[in-house]
């Protein structure tokens, strides 16, 4: 594998199957000895967005509400 001008890399499909780096997934990079480690950062998927998100909106509806229109019931 290359660094490119960028300083990035491709990590392999294959080893992002198997360690759960989906797109958007944050990670960390840990210096180990004389490497350097990749760490998937902790948090739940979507946190980031959901963080994002908290208190934009503008329309007062409860939890049962929402999810009541949301089902068309």
């Amino acid at each position: 594998m290359r660094i490119t001008e960028k300083g990035q890399v491709t990590i392999p499909q294959s080893i992002r199957n198997k360690v759960g780096l989906l797109p958007h997934t944050q990670a960390e990079f840990e210096i180990d000895g004389k490497g350097v480690r990749i760490v998937k950062k902790n948090g739940r998927r979507g946190e980031s967005l959901s963080s994002q998100m908290r208190g934009k909106t503008t329309v007062k509806m409860s939890t049962k509400q929402i999810m009541s229109l949301m089902r068309g019931s």
